[in-house]
């Protein structure tokens, strides 16, 4: 079967590398991309590593029912799809009394909605043995403090991609989730770190504000290679059959969720608030 692909979010981060690496395997890949900017740049490196042959990028932003209409009939040439890839994401982070409302909505139309969206337009244009694959994070399993949009977000996706993968299994098409840990990404530089202000000087947060960002800096040298997981896209895209839902990758995220897991729920938030409110 001739091996077609639509990456979203395929300017920068996981998404562009998951664009290369599936070009490199012989994909012919679609890659969405929001702004002209952002395609220009994007064309240029795929001419370098002479892919250019392989991808073709289309303009597309996940949180435009039109702009997605519009992909669909450009998509209808390609088909079958055989991948899609919802990579398309962002983080806003801050604490949940302060944030408004409208931040968590703006959070799920990209990390959620549009993924529905996403896959509702393409799914008319798959046949057996096609794959969806949503990227998640370990987010999507575990809550942290200062992070609710964007964990909220995650574990919405996970709810949705369970139920979509049931749905799609009686026509052999299989869906499955990628749950990184942190990798080193620009989501941090341009989402995270620059969601995550400073508090009022009056705010109760101002504790946890200065401890979480203490936290982030002194855990980023140990942040992953991405190239890591767009390995990962290649390898499940290759696979006949997804017999796991849940794929985690990155340092110490299988650890990590084992404990949540295993212990009780005092013992689980006792070890991060330690962690986060030590007087060190």
């Amino acid at each position: 079967m001739k091996k077609t692909a639509l990456v979203t979010g395929a300017n920068s981060g996981f998404g562009k590398l998951i664009t290369m690496r599936l070009a490199k395997q012989g994909y012919t890949v679609i890659a969405g991309v929001r702004q002209e900017a952002n395609a220009k740049k994007l064309a240029d490196e795929i001419e370098q590593a002479a892919l250019s042959t392989h991808v073709h990028i289309e303009a597309l932003d996940v949180t435009d029912t039109q702009s997605i209409q519009a992909l669909k009939k450009t998509l209808e040439s390609y088909a079958p799809i055989t991948l899609l890839v919802n990579n398309a994401g962002t983080a806003y982070a801050g604490f949940a009394e302060e944030i408004p409302v409208d931040t968590y909505r703006q959070q799920f139309e990209v990390n959620v909605f549009s993924v529905m969206n996403m896959t509702q337009a393409v799914l008319p244009l798959m046949t057996k043995g096609s794959k969806i694959i949503n990227m998640s994070s370990i987010s999507g399993l575990m809550g942290m403090p200062s992070l609710s949009p964007y964990v909220s977000s995650k574990f919405a996706l996970e709810g949705y991609t369970e139920s979509l993968r049931i749905e799609l299994a009686p026509f052999g098409i299989q869906a499955a989730l990628i749950e990184p840990g942190s990798f080193q990404t620009n989501i941090w530089d341009t989402s995270m770190h620059n969601q995550l202000q400073e508090p009022p000087a009056d705010s109760k947060y101002n504790t946890f504000y200065r401890k979480v960002k203490s936290h982030m800096a002194a855990q980023q040298p140990n942040y992953g290679d991405p190239s890591e997981v767009a390995e990962l896209v290649v390898t499940l895209a290759e696979k006949k059959h997804l017999k796991r839902m849940r794929y985690l990758i990155g340092k110490g995220v299988r650890l990590s969720l084992t404990a949540k897991r295993i212990l009780p729920w005092h013992l689980w938030e006792n070890i991060i608030l330690r962690k986060l409110l030590s007087k060190k």
